[in-house]
This record gives C-alpha cells, sequence and structure tokens, in this order.
C-alpha cells in the first residue's frame, strides 16, 4: 500500500518500521512547503525582535542567529529523506540560534513520526542541553535557568508524544487498509473457486445424464444399422425407443441448464430420480437389447433416504452406461441389498471385454471420478476394477435406522 495509492496518507512504513524517502505526493508538498514557510515566518520574526530590541542583540549574536535559523530551515526541505541527520542539525542549530526554535520542533515530531521510539526519544532529548546552552548564551529575563529547561523539556516531550501517536495511528490505516485488499483478494478467490466447482458439477451432470441416454441412442443405430430389412417391427420399436430416448436426452439437459442458471440447490431440479427409479432405468437399457439382470433386495425402497436413493439411481446409471461403452452385448448383473441401520450395497458386474476389442462409443474417462466423488459427498465408499474375469463395482452407502 503506497502513498500513490492514498496520498493523503503519510507515507508508508517498511518492514522494519522506517519510513523510506519515496517521491512527493501532493500532500508532502504542501505540508514541506507549509512547515518551511512558518519555520522562516518565524525565523525572520525572531531576526527582527534582534534588530528593534533595546539594547539591540550584539552582533556575533544576530549573525549566530541567521546562520543557524538559515541552516535548520534549509535542512527542513530533507527532513522525510533524512529525519534523523536533519533533527540533530536542526537541534544543535536551535542551541546558539533562537529563532530555529521552530524548525527544530518540525524535526523533531518527524523524527518520532518516521523512526523507532529509542532513537526518536534520543534525537528529542538532545533540546534539554540545548536549551540550556541558548538560556546561557542569550538569557531569558523571565525564566530562570531551571524553568526554562522544564518548559523546553516539556515541548520536547509533548513533541515526541504526538509523533509517536500519529505514526500508531498511520500504522493502524496501513494495517486496515492492508486487510482490507486481502479480503477483496480472497473473496474473488473465493468466488473463483466457486465458479471453478459449479463448472465441475455441471460438467459431471452433463456426462452422467447425457452419457447413459446418447449411449442408449447409440445401442439403437447400431440395431438398426445391422438389422434384416424384413425385421419391421424391430425397426419400428427400436426407432421408437430411439425417439424417446432423444426426448429423454433433451428433457434432462433442461434439467442440467437448470442447475447452472438457478442458484438454488441441485435438488430443486425436477424429476430427481430415486432408488424406485432403477426398475426403469434398467427396462430402458434391456429395450435397448442391453442384457441386463436386477436382483433388487431392498423391501421397502421408499424409506430409503433420498440422498442414498439418488446415489445408487446415479451409480446404476454410470456402470449401464460403461458397460455398453465397452463391453457391449456383455450380460450386466446388479445387486442392490440393504437395510436401515446397517446401509445400502450395490453392486454391479459384467464381463470384461476381450483383449483387443474396440470401443464402439467413445467415453471421457471420468464418469467413475465423478461417480466416487458423488459418493463420497453422500457419506459412502466407492470400489472398482477387475475381479475374477469381470468388471466389478461395488458402492456401500449409509442408511442411518
Amino acid at each position: 500500500m503506497t502513498a500513490a495509492h492514498h496520498p493523503w496518507l503519510a507515507p508508508p512504513l517498511d518492514a522494519d518500521g522506517e519510513g523510506g524517502p519515496g517521491p512527493r505526493t501532493s500532500r508532502d508538498w504542501a505540508l514541506d512547503v507549509g512547515c518551511l514557510v512558518v519555520a522562516a515566518a518565524v525565523a525572520v520574526l525572531a531576526l527582527t525582535g534582534d534588530l528593534v530590541s533595546v539594547p539591540p542583540a550584539p552582533g556575533w549574536a544576530f549573525a549566530a542567529d541567521a546562520a543557524g535559523a538559515t541552516a535548520a530551515c534549509a535542512a527542513l526541505w530533507f527532513r522525510r529523506g533524512w529525519p534523523v541527520p536533519v533533527g540533530v542539525v536542526t537541534v544543535l542549530a536551535s542551541a546558539v540560534a533562537p529563532a530555529a526554535a521552530i524548525a527544530a520542533g518540525v524535526a523533531m515530531y518527524t523524527v518520532a513520526l518516521y523512526r523507532r521510539f529509542p532513537l526518536a526519544a534520543a534525537v528529542c532529548a538532545l533540546a534539554v542541553p540545548a536549551a540550556a546552552v541558548r538560556h546561557l548564551l542569550r538569557p531569558v529575563t523571565f525564566l530562570p535557568l531551571t524553568a526554562w529547561v522544564l518548559v523546553n523539556a516539556l515541548a520536547a516531550l509533548t513533541l515526541l508524544a504526538w509523533g509517536m501517536f500519529a505514526r500508531a495511528r498511520r500504522q493502524l490505516m496501513l494495517s486496515l487498509a492492508e486487510r482490507a485488499r486481502r479480503a477483496e483478494a480472497e473473496q474473488r478467490e473465493r468466488a473463483a473457486r466457486v465458479r471453478r466447482l459449479e463448472r465441475e458439477r455441471i460438467a459431471r451432470e452433463m456426462h452422467d445424464v447425457l452419457a447413459h441416454r446418447l449411449s442408449l441412442l447409440s445401442l439403437q443405430a447400431g440395431a438398426l444399422e445391422y438389422g434384416s430389412a424384413d425385421a419391421a417391427d424391430s425397426v419400428s420399436g427400436a426407432a421408437r425407443v430411439i425417439r424417446a430416448g432423444a426426448h429423454q436426452a433433451l428433457e434432462d439437459l433442461r434439467d442440467v441448464i437448470v442447475v447452472l442458471r438457478d442458484d438454488h440447490d441441485e435438488d430443486a431440479v425436477t424429476a430427481q430420480p430415486r432408488l424406485t427409479d432403477v426398475p426403469t432405468l434398467v427396462e430402458e437399457s434391456r429395450s435397448a437389447g442391453a442384457e441386463v439382470r436386477l436382483d433388487d433386495r431392498v423391501i421397502d425402497a421408499e424409506a430409503v433416504p433420498e440422498r442414498a436413493g439418488r446415489a445408487v439411481y446415479q451409480v446404476v446409471r454410470e456402470a449401464l452406461t460403461n458397460a455398453r461403452k465397452h463391453a457391449p452385448g456383455r450380460p450386466v448383473a446388479v445387486v442392490i441389498d440393504g437395510s436401515a441401520g446397517s446401509g445400502l450395497t450395490v453392486e454391479v458386474r459384467n464381463p470384461l471385454p476381450a483383449p483387443g476389442a474396440v470401443t464402439a462409443i467413445p467415453g471421457t474417462g471420468t464418469g467413475l471420478v465423478g461417480l466416487g466423488e458423488r459418493v463420497l459427498l453422500a457419506g459412502g465408499r466407492l470400489a472398482h476394477g477387475p475381479d475374477d474375469g469381470d468388471f466389478r463395482v461395488h458402492v456401500w452407502l449409509p442408511w442411518p435406522s
């Protein structure tokens, strides 16, 4: 956070708490010129007093006062870049030049603002012996030496406290500005992460829903391509299934678009499938020519939790889709079992494709990955891979009692 971003803040502190010179902002120019003008005006008034006083000040005193005030005022222009040297020079100059007192005060405040307390206190402490020397060289008639020293010590302490307070306030403001900047950056990162997760979820929906429907269409198209010319009834039935599958694919696509456009939870999408819809899913595959055997051992399917039921449907759908892609024409066995308290188990088996077999339907290779994420979100476990000549997908899902 630099002065260029917040020109009405004092210049920044670095990691060690020290201020760097840096380029002057419009605020810096105004303050520096103002301090120089005020210090010079007070010095001119003090020098004028030396000339009109009765009796007038000695020539050596006037020369020392003029030289010290000039040096102190000129040094103020460099107070931002070199606050400690400027502070030492102006305080020492004020010992022989009363006209340099205002310049010395400005320099002490600058040291307290830009440097840490021990160094700032040491520079401000120089004002005490400087005041004593000034009183000895140019005695103040209305105050004794002790009172004069105490007054100057109190003034130096006030400048030190003022500068340290301004320093602490500036550090607080810069800290709050940095925290706000980091919060904005984290908010942008969080929003980008949410968008990325949403895109991934939509990609899973597109894959899971449309891959199932389109694989059915591909299977039926293959049956039409290789069917005999006189099998009019089977051709008509296959065409009817293709038409229904295309219509269902469009309906599923509409639901996925709802997920994309709607701010509500994905559960709000219409026609969310459940465990009771698995027989319909299996029948669709059978109508497309696949050999699927369903063994549903769940007694009370309506009592299955909705999330677990949807996960079972998605597992069976993905497994049937993969079987059509990678082992077309091979039998598939689906077993669903479980009860409240022990959980739901789903196992889908199909023979592994023959070595060197070419897959007719292309795949993305991410179906089981997305399925694993869904099962994990439902609190379950997924295992898949070759098992005794079959490809086995096994899922366990919680079913509280």
